[in-house]
C-alpha cells in the first residue's frame, strides 16, 4: 500500500460563466492535484481536487472532480478518519428534497441504483463503485459558492453513511464534484456551455476552465462528436462522455481490427468514455490482446519484459518490465494513438510506462504498460484515463455535443492562463 500524498503544486480553475445578471467574468480558485493509491476504484480515483464553501454561513469543503459521475456529494457525518465534513444543521440554505419532488421522482433517472425514500419521506440515494465501495444518503438542495458567485438551490447527496474502501482517499476530501452529462451532474446545474481542462505530465499543475476556450496561444482543436443512445441499454451509460474509437496505431501500423469491435453492441457494452477519474486507459479483451502483442514485437529489442506471470498490476495490467537504472527515458519506445471519428489522441514517451513503487528485480524498476484490460475489471466498455490525457487540451463542449483535443504543454498552458487573468 503506498501512501497518498498531496502535490503542492496550485493549479488554476477558470470560471467563465454567468450565474446571474451580472456581466461574465473569470473566476480563479486553487486546484491541487494528488497522486492516487495503488488501487483501482473505477470513477472514484482521487485525481482533481478543488476548494470550494458551500451553505449559509459559508463551509469550507475540497472535491475531487470526476468526469464519469453524476451526482454531486459531500460526507455529512463525523466519522473515524473523516477529517473534512458538510454539516447541514448549521446552514440555514439547506433543505432536504422530498420524494414527492419532481427532482426526486424524474431527474435521478439515469442513477445507477434508483433513488429510495426514506422514513422521514425524503429522497435516499445510494452511489457505488465499481471497487465494491459504495456511499448513501438523502438528497438536498444548498448554495455552492464558486469564488465570488452564489449558486443556491444546487441539488447534491448529503451522505451519512458508507466509505470508499479507500480510507485514506476518504480522508483528504469532503466529497465528490460529478461532472458528465447527466441532469443532476454539477455543470449540467450551473448551466455551462463548456469546459476544458489540461493535465501537465510534467510538474502536476494544470488548467481547468469552465466557459469559452478563445485562447490566441492555442492551436485549433480536433473535434470528434459525443456517441449518444437514446434508448436504454443494460450496458451503455448515456450521461457518460462517450466518443467512437475508430482504431489504434502503434508507431504508425493500424491494428488489424475490424471496425465493429470498437462500435457498442446491442447490449451497449463497447462504448468508449472519457473519465478524468481513472488514472489509466482499459481496454475491451481482443483490443487489448491486439496492442499488447504489437507493443511487445515492436518493444522486444529495446526493453526486458518481466517474467512473472502471477504478476498483474492493479488488477488489469499485466505486460510490465524490468527497467535498469541506466536507462533514463522512454523516447525510443513506439507511439500508441488513438484513432477517433476526426480527432486522435497519441501516447509516447514516459506517458507509456508507470513505475510500480516499492517494487524491484535485483537493481531493476518494475515498470507497467499504461494500458490494462477491462475484462478483468469487469468493465463492459473502454475507458480513457487521465493519465493518457497529460499535455492534451480536452474540451467538453456540451451544446454541440463533441469533444476537442489539442496537444499543448500544459504547464505552460496553466502558467498563461495565471498570469493573464
Amino acid at each position: 500500500m503506498w501512501n497518498l500524498h498531496a502535490i503542492t503544486t496550485l493549479l488554476f480553475l477558470l470560471v467563465q460563466h454567468t450565474l446571474s445578471s451580472s456581466p461574465t467574468k473569470n473566476l480563479i480558485l486553487p486546484l491541487k492535484t494528488q497522486i492516487p493509491s495503488n488501487k483501482l476504484p473505477f470513477r472514484h480515483n482521487v485525481t482533481l481536487t478543488v476548494s470550494l464553501t458551500v451553505g449559509s454561513p459559508p463551509q469550507n469543503v475540497t472535491m475531487v472532480l470526476d468526469t464519469g459521475s453524476e451526482l454531486s456529494w459531500l460526507h455529512c457525518k463525523k466519522a473515524p478518519k473523516l477529517n473534512s465534513i458538510f454539516n447541514p444543521s448549521s446552514s440555514s440554505s439547506y433543505s432536504p428534497v422530498p420524494c414527492s419532488s419532481p427532482v426526486c421522482r424524474t431527474r435521478t433517472r439515469d442513477f445507477p441504483i434508483p433513488v429510495s425514500c426514506d422514513p422521514n419521506k425524503h429522497c435516499h440515494a445510494t452511489i457505488s463503485y465499481a471497487d465494491a465501495s459504495s456511499i448513501e444518503g438523502n438528497l438536498a438542495s444548498e448554495t455552492f459558492q464558486i469564488g465570488s458567485s452564489a449558486r443556491p438551490g444546487t441539488v447534491f447527496g448529503c451522505m451519512d453513511s458508507g466509505f470508499s474502501s479507500n480510507s485514506e482517499e476518504d480522508s483528504k476530501t469532503t466529497g465528490l464534484i460529478g461532472m458528465n452529462r447527466g441532469s443532476l451532474s454539477f455543470v449540467s446545474q450551473m448551466g455551462f456551455p463548456k469546459f476544458s481542462y489540461c493535465i501537465s505530465g510534467r510538474d502536476s499543475s494544470g488548467v481547468l476552465l469552465f466557459g469559452e476556450t478563445n485562447l490566441a496561444w492555442l492551436g485549433p482543436l480536433k473535434y470528434t462528436p459525443m456517441v449518444q443512445i437514446s434508448d436504454p441499454l443494460p450496458y451503455f451509460d448515456r450521461v457518460a462522455y462517450t466518443v467512437q474509437l475508430d482504431g489504434i496505431k502503434v508507431s504508425g501500423k493500424l491494428l488489424p481490427l475490424p471496425k465493429s469491435v470498437f462500435v457498442p453492441d446491442h447490449t451497449g457494452a463497447g462504448q468508449t468514455i472519457v473519465d478524468s477519474g481513472t488514472q489509466f486507459t482499459f481496454l475491451l479483451g481482443p483490443v487489448y490482446t491486439a496492442l499488447r502483442n504489437e507493443f511487445l514485437n515492436q518493444t522486444k529489442r529495446l526493453i526486458r519484459v518481466l517474467e512473472d506471470p502471477d504478476f498483474v498490476f492493479q488488477g488489469a495490467m499485466d505486460l510490465c518490465y524490468q527497467i535498469p537504472p541506466s536507462r533514463r527515458s522512454f523516447s525510443d519506445l513506439p507511439t500508441v494513438s488513438l484513432a477517433f471519428n476526426g480527432a486522435e489522441m497519441s501516447v509516447s514517451g514516459e506517458t507509456l510506462m508507470y513505475r510500480v513503487p516499492g517494487m524491484m528485480k535485483g537493481q531493476d524498476s518494475v515498470y507497467c504498460f499504461t494500458f490494462g484490460n477491462s475484462d478483468l475489471l469487469g468493465i463492459e466498455s473502454f475507458v480513457i484515463g487521465h493519465h493518457h490525457q497529460q499535455n492534451v487540451w480536452v474540451e467538453f463542449d456540451l451544446v454541440k455535443s463533441r469533444m476537442g483535443f489539442a496537444q499543448v504543454r500544459c504547464d505552460l498552458a496553466s502558467q498563461r492562463l495565471g498570469s493573464s487573468l
